[in-house]
């Protein structure tokens, strides 16, 4: 039940996917229990680590050293703390709720600032509503909120957008409007990150939703 205790059991869970994976002959009844990190290991996917304060992503970097695998950095309140380290490694962080008041001690730091500061550190990272915790519906006011405090707008567009995309490792046919990726887009009657704009036209795999 401590922070020591939480690592100690991933490592030794992808220390035992690592040992199932390279062994001769495999349990078909613990493929359930090691397949996923096995995908992890052989970087077939990210690890997304669920963190807020900059001591526990420090050691979510540490392990993704130590077993060479990639992670995103899910919430990263504190991010901006360690932000030249998640900028050396090229970790991606899915940046919030930050549309929240401080209900825990991991979140003392909470600002729409700190999309900025990682702008400014080279950190790629997408903005998130932790969705019901904040509904969906509000991504473009913390978007908005984000300019507020110091985010350029044309990042705060690519952080809905296409950088959620790519933290998602779906960039290749999502988040952007390209020859040969779907379709997918919304017309607002004004800027969209007015928090008066409103959605009069949806696209959805080339065809327009109606609803």
């Amino acid at each position: 039940v401590t922070r020591m205790g939480s690592a100690a059991l991933l490592r030794g869970a992808l220390r035992q996917a690592a040992c199932w994976r390279q062994a001769r002959s495999r349990k078909k009844e613990d493929e359930f229990r090691h397949a996923a990190l096995v995908r992890v290991l052989e970087r077939q996917c990210p690890m997304w680590v669920h963190a807020h304060r900059a001591d526990d992503i420090m050691t979510a970097l540490r392990i993704a050293d130590e077993f060479g695998i990639d992670i995103v950095i899910q919430h990263g309140t504190e991010a901006f703390l360690v932000a030249d380290e998640l900028a050396r490694r090229r970790v991606k962080v899915a940046l919030g709720p930050l549309l929240v008041n401080r209900a825990k001690v991991e979140m003392q730091a909470v600002s729409f600032s700190t999309a900025a500061r990682l702008e400014q550190a080279g950190v790629e990272f997408c903005l998130v509503t932790d969705h019901p915790v904040v509904p969906v519906q509000y991504l473009n006011v913390c978007a908005a909120l984000a300019v507020r405090e110091g985010l350029q707008e044309e990042a705060a567009l690519a952080a809905v957008t296409i950088r959620a995309a790519a933290v998602l490792g779906v960039d290749d046919e999502l988040g952007s409007l390209e020859e040969g990726k779907r379709a997918d887009l919304v017309v607002f009657d004004r800027h969209p990150l007015d928090v008066k704009a409103r959605a009069r036209h949806v696209v959805v795999d080339g065809r327009r939703w109606e609803g």
